[in-house]
């Protein structure tokens, strides 16, 4: 019993490794690696540099629209309601500018980094990819929070799995 018990644990722990062997799998921490990147640290240098030329605009137009309405409130008394109209359609109109020109900015922003980083992204896949080839693993996982997998080369048991299910 104690020879069947023995033969038992040796078959298991030999089918476990034989399958562990089939396939090997290995992590790295992607945001971690690109966060690390002097290339990515040179874009996010270039994009800061330019979110703050923007902001800079920004505060100098609302400046600007502000120094404008003072002026006019303090003058209103002294104006006509039609000059005091037309001022009131021109600040109104400022005010659409600069909210237009807020959300320009923040789409160039994104567009400008999603264009800087994705050719820095595929460099790291890429890396990966080829890292993980040249050292003969299967799988790469990705330790990030929320990561998934980067490559994967073996069996794909979707179709065997959907005729078990009969779909």
């Amino acid at each position: 019993m104690k020879q069947l018990k023995n033969f038992f644990t040796l078959s298991l722990l030999l089918l476990a490794s034989f399958a562990v062997a089939q396939s090997k799998v290995a992590h790295i921490e992607v945001q971690k690696l690109i966060s690390e990147m002097p290339e990515v640290i040179a874009a996010q240098k270039e994009i800061a540099e330019l979110e703050k030329t923007y902001s800079t605009d920004l505060e100098n137009s609302v400046k600007e629209y502000q120094t404008k309405a003072q002026t006019y409130a303090a003058d209103a008394e002294n104006q006509t309601e039609i000059i005091n109209q037309k001022r009131r359609t021109e600040l109104e109109g400022i005010q659409q500018s600069l909210e237009q020109f807020r959300q320009q900015a923040a789409q160039d922003l994104q567009k400008k980094q999603v264009e800087m980083m994705r050719p820095l992204y595929e460099k790291a896949r890429t890396a990966i990819e080829k890292v993980a080839s040249a050292q003969g693993f299967d799988y790469i996982l990705d330790s990030s929070a929320g990561g998934s997998v980067i490559m994967a080369k073996g069996k794909d048991l979707m179709a065997d799995v959907k005729k078990e299910l009969g779909f």
